[in-house]
């Protein structure tokens, strides 16, 4: 039985299982992608930067497509006895598969190397599961694999700094653009809220999503412009605060402090405690447990803590009244 890529790597793609009556076209395009692998041609013998993609593209094309009973006895061979040879000869015919898809992906990552890479890794993958006897022809059923591996190699090299993302987020990363064109195919003007609609997810996640997929890192480092030495960190505003902010803060927080302790002061019994445990611990007791200790409903105690929330709001608000006031005399 032919197993696809697990959920967590091309749940995004949302595809079907591969379409049969699709594996000409798909045949095609791999055959057109081979003829752009062979344009390049050898450097002769001057000196000229070695191309690694280049060399690459034109050393793939050496290995020619199968047909689906060459696919189909090598995928056998493999299958029933495990013979290397068989698996090499497989994967090195549909290299030239994973540079079609690689190259759909070039405008994400400019790396179109490290994209093939990735996707290779899929290709010898898909092998490892691929099931000769279902009927689906070996290009067919790597190109999930191959695309997962690409797609997840984006994911977690889309920015230098990760960006955590869910299930549903992840979703909306792969859907986003498709459905855009989608919705502009049909004539409609691709709005946020229209999207969020169809994908069944909030329209602020779309727009978050946007956002993110539209931007690029960038270094604080960098000249700002050519043959300029300003960099983007000179224009970073220091958002800190001052040391005179620093101390106002300081003076307010031990201000609050002193009088929250002179408010104390002035409670007794359940009062005392319910505004000790309740309103300044840390680790706040709950309502059944203060009723516990005084035999009390919960009910009762809620009604307690009510009143001195009420009864502290009015004393600092009176407090602090005549702090301003004499501070405005000073």
């Amino acid at each position: 039985m032919a197993v696809y890529p697990p959920i967590e790597v091309v749940e995004e793609s949302d595809a079907p299982a591969p379409d049969v009556t699709a594996e000409a076209v798909l045949l095609d395009k791999v055959e057109e992608a081979g003829d752009d692998a062979g344009q390049a041609e050898e450097p002769s013998g001057a000196l000229v930067p070695f191309d690694a993609l280049q060399s690459y593209l034109s050393e793939i094309r050496r290995y020619p497509v199968l047909t689906r009973e060459e696919e189909h006895d090598l995928a056998v061979q493999y299958k029933q006895f495990g013979d290397i040879e068989a698996a090499y000869k497989l994967v090195r015919s549909n290299l030239r598969l994973v540079v079609m898809i690689a190259r759909e992906y070039e405008r994400a990552f400019r790396n179109l190397l490290d994209l093939i890479q990735e996707g290779n890794i899929g290709l010898m993958e898909s092998l490892k599961n691929f099931d000769p006897y279902r009927g689906v022809r070996f290009p067919s059923y790597a190109v999930w694999w191959i695309r997962a591996y690409i797609i997840r190699y984006l994911m977690n090299n889309w920015r230098m700094v990760k960006l955590g993302t869910t299930q549903a987020q992840r979703r909306l990363f792969f859907n986003l653009q498709k459905e855009k064109e989608k919705l502009e195919a049909e004539g409609f003007v691709p709005g946020a809220k229209l999207i969020a609609q169809r994908l069944d997810v909030k329209e602020s996640e779309v727009i978050e999503m946007d956002q993110r997929l539209s931007g690029r890192d960038l270094s604080t480092d960098a000249p700002m412009g050519e043959g300029e030495t300003a960099t983007l960190l000179n224009t970073l505003t220091d958002d800190s605060p001052t040391p005179e902010e620093q101390l106002a803060e300081e003076e307010y927080r031990q201000a609050i402090k002193e009088r929250l302790k002179t408010f104390g002061e002035g409670l007794k019994d359940k009062d005392l405690v319910v505004f000790r445990e309740r309103l300044l611990a840390e680790q706040p007791l709950t309502l059944r447990e203060i009723g516990e200790r005084y035999g009390i409903s919960r009910e009762r105690v809620r009604q307690i803590e009510h009143r001195i929330k009420k009864r502290l709001k009015t004393y600092l608000s009176e407090e602090f009244q005549v702090l301003e006031g004499f501070n405005e005399r000073a």
